[in-house]
């Protein structure tokens, strides 16, 4: 929490509230330094007298430490920090609807943060162009998307901009006096040291780092990226699977989901082939809200819906409430959907974030399944039940293992139809367009990266088998391209959840419950997909031998 009190802040931990993680070459050789030493003393402690938790607890302290170190020659990879859909520079903006602002201690917090920013820019800056010397630079569609972003924040005037909204937001027992002199105080910081670093940060994009950006953003076309591309394929799917493999298992799940879609334009009685139903589905306005307020309430309403039905799944659902806001218009209309969880102090609800301004691209029929996944009972309910796991040591509370947690979102869009959604053939094609569009990230991923696909090729692979439009299309492809293996996770972490609740009910028969199996999965936190197995493994035993 020290060593990155950004983080703490999502956390819900304020006690480093005044601060800014230090990026200077000398901490982050610090750290490394102190990874190697935690990793000498986790490795010598003896395994066998500790309890069940303990050595799961154990394991997973040294496979993130492992994780850690293994890229730490990766310097180029590690200053990538400029993504399509989020990174440096939109990270302090979203910080600022984390800040509680119920004291003025804590507005003061905040206001050293704010004067701190430019420091931190310029290090980001040195960094980025460390890995310009070493011709690491994302490609221009990517710094094209950095800077609208950058140019969103940037057109607004102090009092509008994300940087003065937590300022709006002060606590009732803070007095007038003091919220108006604590609201100039932030108003001049964010227009005489917020806004030049930004400018500074956005001169730099624009300029020397825009200038050397490549044609292509694959892993392939770096110095030394096939073995960046191996980290980051072991760290993002914590599996040994290649990305020929994870290719191979793309191609096979999109054709498996493509029948599927045929059986449901069959079921829907649709005269035209998948193209012109994809044309249907994206213009007749009955599948379109008018406003940005109605998606939300749209959303809303699903997620009222599902709640109820929940226990029929669940044995325990977590406590910390959730809820659907607008994600912040810097994004840009084609962003994704996204997440938030609650704070672990119980100070801050978990947040499923909508693109409001997407509204007349976000059609009804793929809103239930998006629900799932977000919210409940996806990341929320996994999330927020984490939180919750007093019994675990609290680095395994909040603890992100991205095959685990967007695994788990994409499992749970498939109990949809088992929670009262998906009763009718659009929205059941809304569900399994998602599902396709998982299947095709680990064709096109891979295919990026690793075996010499274009973009254009990437995109023309994803409109064409999923009926996305490519806008949106485009707008994620540049994701994979800025964040490699990240897009891995998702469909290779529910395909595992899959075969595990498959072997638990074929070796438990009669003594399999759907709602213990999830428990099972979910009371361990997130975890590697190797822990999972073997933890999933430890419960069927302990159900065979009629053991709680």
């Amino acid at each position: 929490m020290r060593e990155y009190p950004e983080w703490a802040t999502h956390s819900g931990d304020h006690r480093h509230g005044d601060r800014l993680t230090d990026a200077s070459p000398a901490a982050k050789a610090a750290r490394y330094v102190t990874a190697r030493q935690r990793l000498t003393q986790a490795k010598a402690f003896e395994r066998e007298p500790l309890n069940p938790v303990d050595r799961v607890s154990l394991a997973l302290f040294i496979e993130d430490l492992e994780t850690e170190l293994r890229g730490e020659p990766l310097v180029g990879l590690n200053s990538l920090s400029l993504g399509a859909q989020g990174g440096f520079q939109s990270g302090f903006a979203g910080l600022m609807q984390a800040v509680p602002m119920d004291t003025e201690l804590q507005a003061e917090q905040l206001l050293k943060r704010l004067a701190a920013y430019p420091a931190r820019v310029d290090q980001e800056i040195a960094s980025l162009r460390q890995g310009l010397a070493l011709r690491w630079v994302p490609p221009r569609e990517v710094l094209q998307r950095v800077l609208a972003q950058l140019d969103d924040q940037l057109a607004k005037t102090p009092e509008n901009s994300p940087y003065f909204e937590a300022f709006k937001r002060l606590g009732k027992d803070i007095s007038a006096d003091k919220q108006n002199a604590l609201k100039a105080r932030a108003r001049d910081l964010v227009a005489q040291q917020v806004v030049p670093a930004l400018q500074r940060l956005r001169a730099f994009a624009a300029g020397e780092y825009m200038a050397a950006a490549p044609a292509s953003g694959a892993m392939a076309s770096y110095p030394d990226g096939d073995k960046a591309y191996a980290h980051v394929v072991k760290s993002h799917t914590t599996t040994d699977l290649t990305p020929a493999q994870i290719h191979a298992i793309g191609l096979r799940e999109m054709a498996r989901l493509r029948a599927e879609i045929q059986a449901v334009m069959k079921e829907a009685k649709f005269e035209g082939d998948f193209k012109a139903f994809i044309t249907f589905l994206n213009t007749d306005p009955r599948f379109f809200y008018s406003s940005p307020e109605a998606l939300l309430a749209g959303y809303r309403d699903i997620s009222k819906r599902l709640d109820p039905e929940l226990p029929r799944l669940f044995a325990t659902l977590p406590r910390a409430p959730y809820g659907v806001r607008a994600m912040p218009t810097h994004y840009g209309a084609d962003a994704s959907e996204y997440y938030d969880g609650p704070a672990q102090d119980g100070s801050r609800p978990g947040w499923f974030n909508a693109n409001a301004m997407a509204y007349q691209r976000r059609p009804t029929w793929g809103m239930e399944t998006l629900v799932a996944h977000e919210a409940m009972p996806g990341h929320h309910l996994q999330v927020a039940r984490a939180v919750e796991l007093g019994d675990l040591p609290k680095f395994r509370r909040e603890a992100f293992f991205t095959a685990y947690v967007e695994g788990w979102a994409v499992y749970a869009e498939t109990l949809g139809a088992d929670l009262g959604l998906y009763k009718d053939p659009y929205s059941r094609f809304g569900h399994l367009q998602w599902q396709a569009f998982r299947a095709g990230r680990l064709v096109v991923d891979t295919g990026l990266h690793a075996l010499g696909w274009s973009r254009q090729q990437a995109i023309d692979y994803l409109v064409d088998n999923t009926g996305e439009d490519a806008p949106y299309v485009a707008s994620e492809v540049d994701r994979y391209i800025s964040w490699p293996g990240q897009a891995l996770a998702y469909m290779i972490g529910k395909l595992k959840i899959d075969e595990l609740r498959d072997k638990a009910r074929a070796q438990l028969g009669p003594r399999f419950d759907i709602r213990q199996f999830h428990n099972a999965v979910l009371d361990q936190g997130a975890v590697s997909l190797g822990v999972l197995e073997q933890t999933t493994d430890q419960w069927i035993a302990r159900v065979q031998a009629n053991r709680p």
